[in-house]
C-alpha cells in the first residue's frame, strides 16, 4: 500500500510540475477533462490488472490523472467569483470535495468486499464517467478561454 501511494504521489507531483507550462498553452477545461479521462481509463485498466508489477505504474498514472483533473480547480474557483465571495466558494469546494471522499472511500471498500476489486474499479469508473458526462454537459466549452497567468492560481 505504501509503495502504491508513493507511486500515486509521484505521478501527482510530476503532473503538478508540468501543469503551469501546459496551462499557459491550453485552457483549463480540456486539461481537466483529459485528466478525468486518464483517471477513468486507469480505473478500467485496474480491473484487469492481476500483478503487483503492474500496480505501481498504474498508480503513477492514476496520480497523474488525478493531479491534472484537480490541480487547476483553484483557478476555476477564482475566476468564478468576486473577491469578496471567494472565501465562501473555496470553503464550499473544500466541504463538497471532502463529502464526496466521505462517500466514495467507504463505497470503494464496500464494493471491493462485496463484488471484488475488479468490480469495484469498474463501478468507480462508471461513477467517474458520470461526473465526466456532467462536466461535458454543464461546463461551458467557452469557459477558460480568458487569458490567464500564474497570478490567477489560488
Amino acid at each position: 500500500t505504501a509503495l502504491a501511494l508513493a507511486a500515486f504521489g509521484g505521478g501527482s507531483m510530476l503532473a503538478a510540475f508540468a501543469l503551469p507550462k501546459l496551462l499557459d498553452q491550453v485552457a483549463d477545461r480540456p486539461v481537466m477533462l483529459a485528466g478525468t479521462v486518464i483517471l477513468i481509463a486507469s480505473l478500467v485498466a485496474s480491473a484487469f490488472m492481476h500483478s503487483f508489477s503492474a500496480l505501481l505504474p498504474l498508480w503513477l498514472v492514476l496520480g497523474i490523472g488525478y493531479s491534472i483533473a484537480q490541480t487547476p480547480s483553484g483557478r476555476l474557483l477564482r475566476r468564478s467569483a468576486h473577491a469578496e465571495d471567494r472565501p465562501a466558494l473555496f470553503a464550499a469546494h473544500f466541504a463538497l470535495s471532502h463529502a464526496a471522499w466521505l462517500i466514495t472511500y467507504p463505497l470503494a471498500g464496500w464494493l471491493g468486499a462485496k463484488i471484488g476489486l475488479s468490480g469495484a474499479a469498474i463501478a468507480l469508473a462508471l461513477l467517474a464517467g458520470t461526473g465526466l458526462l456532467a462536466a461535458l454537459l454543464y461546463w461551458p466549452s467557452t469557459d477558460g478561454e480568458i487569458e490567464h497567468s500564474h497570478d490567477d492560481l489560488a
